[in-house]
């Protein structure tokens, strides 16, 4: 097969049992990746409160680290090489945890060694899904595989109020968390097997035979001619209007910071911040509503994401915004109904930003570079993230909650510059839109 042969295989094809294997892979992982990355913020409380706020910034650091050098990884070794190596390090940190997590300082080591490998899952997955499902499901795949990071938060952190209700004895409930990620982790492990390694990167590395064969069985047997990429004289100037790496790098780094910055301020670190008005013990209730929330939030967005991901954005950031400034109002205000409601519906807009900037990502760079891209642009969060988190040193929880509000609003901005001058990506092959 040729190469123009073998994509127009790939974007003809019906969902069928490989997309299966990949989404379910996908999906599991993110929801082995929300679990993890509850653990920190979830046992801290109990362990060591006091360096709560070093273990959440060395997390994002981590984590930082572990998206730029998978990203690079994923590029040159293939998806799922670092697909399954990524599970290989979340299984030995996890579990060395299980035995040491009395240590502060093993906590603080073993916590930030699984956000070192959640960090690698982005550009990974995130190619992975954009390389291999036809533009026609790529929005939907994407959105609701990446939804299953607040599935896995909002379960572990409601099975660790279940377990915190039933055993009084703090060993019992961490262990009984721990264990819950480990069966995750094989689960997780022994699908990703199944999963094929992307056509588009086998053909990017020369290796042709091995892109037909995947090709041969996941794609369509009698492939349609690829989507005309002819557009209107509008679409045309859109297009055309600083569309180039940069200015995509720019407007996707500010989306990209504001959007997972918020996230965690809001569904994670909140409680631990100077003068949370309803304690820090609140931590695991804060993060089970917050990622019930966002978990629910891709429902809605199911409809619309394939049709616009410009539009779907901006919906997301404005309402994402204007929840977020809520959330600070009745949290300054004591009123505790009020401030989980807020929080339950700012996260659900939270997600449908998360949902579009991940398939934005996934979308808008070559196959060559697309992994290192998504994995440098998520690295930008870690960091940002970090400098947020110490400021819980510094700033009360009214002014922790009101930086969020300010980091929305720039994301608000930065997509609606992104829907003036920015390259609508639904429907349209991933080779149009790297070249776009």
């Amino acid at each position: 097969m040729s190469r123009r042969e073998i994509l127009s295989s790939l974007e003809s094809a019906s969902w069928r049992r490989p997309h299966w294997y990949l989404f379910t892979a996908v999906s599991l992982n993110y929801l082995l990746d929300g679990i993890v990355f509850a653990i920190a913020p979830l046992t801290a409380v109990i362990i060591a409160p006091e360096l709560a706020t070093i273990i959440f910034a060395s997390n994002l650091l981590a984590e930082t680290a572990g998206s730029v050098f998978f990203g690079y990884l994923a590029d040159r070794r293939g998806r799922k090489f670092c697909l399954l190596l990524i599970n290989s390090i979340q299984a030995l940190s996890t579990g060395l945890l299980f035995f040491l997590y009395k240590s502060p300082l093993a906590v603080l080591v073993l916590t930030s060694l699984m956000s070192f490998s959640v960090g690698g899952d982005f550009g990974a997955s995130y190619a992975a899904l954009a390389e291999l499902v036809p533009a026609k499901y790529r929005g939907k795949s994407i959105l609701l595989s990446t939804n299953f990071w607040n599935v896995g938060s909002a379960a572990i952190a409601g099975a660790a109020l279940v377990f915190r209700a039933l055993y009084s004895d703090p060993d019992i409930q961490i262990q009984y968390i721990l264990l819950a990620t480990i069966a995750t982790i094989g689960l997780v492990a022994v699908i990703r097997l199944m999963v094929p390694e992307s056509p588009r990167w086998l053909l990017h590395v020369g290796r042709a035979d091995e892109a037909a064969k995947v090709s041969a069985e996941i794609g369509a047997q009698q492939p349609q001619p690829p989507p005309s990429q002819e557009t209107t004289r509008a679409d045309k100037e859109v297009r055309g209007a600083g569309i180039g790496f940069l200015y995509r790098f720019t407007i996707l780094s500010i989306i990209t910071v504001s959007q997972y910055v918020t996230y965690g301020m809001m569904a994670y670190y909140a409680p631990y911040a100077r003068g949370f008005t309803f304690g820090v013990e609140s931590a695991p209730l804060v993060i089970f509503v917050a990622n019930l929330g966002a978990s629910l939030g891709a429902l809605p967005l199911w409809p619309l994401i394939d049709r616009s991901r410009r539009l779907s954005i901006l919906v997301s950031f404005l309402f994402g915004t204007v929840f977020a400034a809520l959330v600070l109002l009745t949290h300054d205000s004591g009123q505790l109904l009020y401030f989980y409601t807020t929080l339950f519906l700012c996260l659900v807009f939270s997600e449908w930003a998360w949902g579009s900037l991940s398939a934005l990502q996934s979308e808008l760079f070559p196959t060559g570079i697309r992994a290192t891209a998504v994995g440098v642009l998520t690295g930008l969060t870690g960091v940002s993230g970090a400098l947020v988190v110490l400021t819980q040193n510094i700033f009360s929880a009214s002014e922790f909650l009101a930086a969020s509000v300010i980091l929305w609003g720039a994301g608000l901005a930065a997509t609606s510059a992104w829907l003036v001058r920015g390259l609508e990506t639904a429907n349209r092959t991933v080779e149009e839109l790297s070249e776009g």
